[in-house]
C-alpha cells in the first residue's frame, strides 16, 4: 500500500489525500466530514462511483444491483457481511442499476448481481451472481 492514498468521499466526492497510517484511524472527508471508511456498505451514484474508480488507489468493490432482482437482494445480506470481515482493506458499495441504468452500459453489466472490484483507476475482478459472504471476503481478500 503506497504511503499516500486518495480517497473519495462517498457523500460529497471530494478527493482526499491521506497517509496509509490514517486508514487505521477513521478518517473523515476534509470537506463534509464524512467517514471515508464507513462501516458495513454504502449506496452510491453513478457520478460518485466514477470518480472514486478514477481516482482512489484503495480497492472499491461494487454490487451492482436492482431492486426486482431476487438473487440481488440475497448478494446484499451476503455482501454486508463480507464488508465487516474486509474493513480498511476495501470500501464496499452497491449501485442501483434502476436508479442508474447508463452504469449498465458504463460498467458491462450483463447479468445481475455484478460484483465489480475496482483499483486505480481500472477493473480488476469481475463476478456474476450470488456467493457467500466467506467466499465475497476472500475474493476481496485477493485483490
Amino acid at each position: 500500500m503506497p504511503d499516500l492514498m486518495h480517497l473519495t468521499c462517498l457523500s460529497c466526492s471530494h478527493l482526499n489525500r491521506l497517509s496509509a497510517s490514517a486508514l487505521g484511524r477513521a478518517p473523515t472527508c476534509i470537506l463534509c466530514g464524512d467517514p471515508l471508511m464507513p462501516d458495513g456498505v454504502r449506496e452510491v451514484d453513478l457520478s460518485t462511483l466514477e470518480r472514486a474508480v478514477r481516482r482512489d488507489t484503495l480497492p472499491i468493490v461494487v454490487d451492482f444491483w436492482a431492486p426486482w432482482c431476487r438473487p440481488c437482494a440475497t448478494m446484499q445480506t451476503q455482501f454486508a457481511s463480507a464488508a465487516q470481515a474486509v474493513q480498511g482493506r476495501a470500501r464496499m458499495v452497491r449501485l442501483n442499476t434502476e436508479t442508474s441504468p447508463a452504469s449498465e452500459w458504463r460498467f458491462r453489466i450483463e447479468g445481475l448481481p455484478t460484483m465489480v472490484a475496482f483499483c486505480r483507476g481500472g477493473e480488476v475482478a469481475r463476478h456474476v451472481g450470488v456467493e457467500p459472504s466467506e467466499r465475497i471476503a476472500a475474493w476481496v481478500g485477493a485483490l
